[in-house]
């Protein structure tokens, strides 16, 4: 159970902050990086339930994993080890992010170039949020060895679900990279 009685503390005035399991670190500090960013994809993905229209049953979804980048923030929060056990990431959660990949990419024609980000707003928005959600992976990959190895696992399958559902949300329509188009031809 969480309960939070007062927002602010005064105890990062000094650019430090607490992991999860009490230890003072430098708001700098790899796991900070990498859970804060997992917050911002979370405010993104907001931001897409917001103010975008979504093909049906895709803001069930992410709702879902708003919650669960929650969990991705816990387990990025505490460190491996200890005598206590914490909230971690689990394959079942993972499972459930390629359930629903496999679900939308049956019903989207193949790849046939790069996408361009773009497209309907929804779209695009959610190519935004797959982008920071690279970025929290490649930060959680940052911190170690001592990172879960689900946590990664996570948020790469996540960024592909994000991926699948913005071509689902162009509807066919989706913008595709021409290698070369904008460049002048070669002479003779």
């Amino acid at each position: 159970m969480v309960n939070l009685t007062r927002i602010y503390t005064r105890l990062g005035d000094a650019g430090e902050t607490h992991l999860g399991d009490m230890s003072r670190v430098p708001k700098t500090h790899p796991r900070i990086e990498a859970y804060g960013t997992v917050d911002e994809l979370n405010a993104q993905i907001g931001v897409t339930l917001a103010t975008t229209t979504l093909p049906a049953g895709y803001a069930e979804w992410l709702a879902h994993v708003q919650n669960d980048l929650f969990d991705v923030g816990a387990d990025i929060a505490v460190p491996h080890g200890g005598d206590r056990s914490r909230l971690r990431v689990t394959g079942e959660q993972t499972t459930w992010l390629e359930q629903r990949c496999d679900e939308v990419n049956e019903t989207l024609a193949p790849l046939r170039s790069f996408v361009i980000p773009g497209g309907t707003p929804a779209a695009a928005q959610l190519h935004v949020c797959r982008t920071v959600c690279r970025r929290a992976e490649r930060l959680a990959i940052a911190c170690g060895d001592d990172l879960g190895e689900e946590v990664v696992r996570y948020l790469n399958r996540l960024s592909d679900l994000l991926f699948i559902l913005s071509r689902s949300a162009n509807e066919g329509a989706e913008p595709l990279w021409e290698p070369g188009r904008n460049q002048e031809p070669a002479g003779d």
